[in-house]
């Protein structure tokens, strides 16, 4: 979605509450980009977190084919996931 600045300003209530429905918002003025206003990425676990919340009961085994079959998919998908709408 795009605004002018003006339009942000006299509703920024309105502007974080499409942002929060998950609407890219992108401010302009005169007719340019200024600013791109959404909601941030949610918060990632590092592979020890991720590790630390199996059971303690888990047949997991995280081991060197493990490793290089999960930096094989990341490899493989390098694209963004959620590219801006103005792309």
């Amino acid at each position: 979605m795009r605004i002018s600045e003006a339009e942000a300003v006299r509703d920024f209530a309105g502007l974080l509450a499409r942002v929060r429905a998950g609407v890219e918002v992108v401010i302009e003025v005169d007719a340019r980009p200024v600013a791109v206003v959404h909601a941030p990425a949610p918060a990632r676990r590092s592979i020890e977190e991720c590790i630390a919340l199996l059971p303690q009961e888990s047949p997991a085994v995280i081991d060197e084919e493990f490793a290089r079959d999960v930096e094989a998919a990341v490899a493989a998908h390098r694209e963004p996931l959620d590219p801006p709408a103005w792309d």
